[in-house]
């Protein structure tokens, strides 16, 4: 299977995306992500006004195969919360890097979103062991 990287995002090695526009971070999870988790049953997300921490928890998605963490690539306060995920989690199967995103967090340095992550080309690279 062929996956899609969009350049203008970058990469956690769990996984994670982040879109940054001026102080603005949108996050969800990658398609490679998604494919690995198979159905998705369960979205647990922060409440907007929650503080999240870079590197630390944020919330955590279930599929039918596993539980897992979800972690934050910046600092910030969350701004908006994609609500209808929750109840209908197929739109991050369908669509994860558009419709599918979790979060939109205003972060305090948006300059830190470049300190440990990584671009599209080095995440392919790490996930497809190119």
């Amino acid at each position: 299977m062929s996956f899609e990287y969009p350049q203008d995002l970058r990469y956690l090695d769990s996984h994670e995306y982040v879109r940054i526009d001026g102080d603005i971070a949108t996050i969800g999870i990658t398609e490679f992500a998604v494919e690995q988790l198979g159905d998705i049953v369960f979205l647990e997300l922060p409440d907007v006004g929650d503080a999240i921490t870079k590197g630390d928890r944020f919330g955590t998605i279930e599929s039918v195969k596993a539980v897992e963490e979800l972690n934050s690539p910046v600092t910030g306060t969350v701004i908006e919360r994609n609500d209808p995920l929750i109840d209908d989690t197929e739109q991050i199967t369908d669509d994860p890097y558009r419709e599918g995103w979790f979060v939109k967090v205003r972060v305090n340095d948006p300059g830190e979103v470049f300190e440990d992550t990584l671009t599209a080309d080095e995440y392919s690279a790490q996930v497809e062991g190119v």
